[in-house]
């Protein structure tokens, strides 16, 4: 069995569609607005263009997906990179793809080429478990908001990945 972690491409949108969708079913139930939830191809187009979109494929399958977002409002709130838009495969569940993959971007990818020491994302408190999920892998809730969309309270949280900044020697 291989395992491969690489930015997605435009050529990989419609299989990031029925990951995301699929995945994402729960969300729509509980009448979340997170556009992953809805999204049609041409939205998966432009997360893959516009942010970093990153996936895991098992023996050329992707299995899951996690994007570090680009978009300068986010950046209002926190400074530090956020992820969104992570999903795994319900056909691949509980076999620990989705947290292989969000070790890998924090720790290749946030820590190791952005030199980060933290990274944030945002869930919602009516979900039965992701606030959860994310407190066992290490995240803090910091700030709780709420955008009067219906999706009620937003908590964003924080993890710290590393005590101080690595600086790279050069030369």
């Amino acid at each position: 069995m291989s395992e491969t972690y690489r930015l997605a491409e435009l050529k990989d949108a419609e299989n990031l569609l029925e990951v995301t969708y699929r995945a994402y079913e729960l969300i729509r139930e509980l009448g979340l607005h997170w556009p992953a939830a809805t999204a049609d191809l041409a939205l998966i187009e432009d997360n893959i263009a516009t942010n970093e979109c990153y996936v895991l494929e098992v023996d050329g399958t992707i299995v899951a997906t996690i994007t570090l977002s680009k978009e300068e409002e986010i950046k209002k709130i926190s400074p530090l990179p956020f992820i969104k838009w992570f999903a795994a495969h319900p056909d691949y569940s509980n076999r620990g793809y989705g947290g292989k993959l969000l070790d890998w971007v924090e720790e290749h990818i946030i820590a190791g080429q952005l030199g980060s020491t933290a990274v944030t994302l945002a869930t919602a408190k009516k979900h039965p478990w992701l606030v959860q999920m994310y407190e066992r892998r290490g995240y803090e809730r910091f700030m709780e908001l709420d955008q009067q969309n219906g999706d009620g309270i937003m908590y964003l949280m924080k993890k710290t990945l590393i005590d101080k900044p690595q600086f790279i020697q050069r030369g």
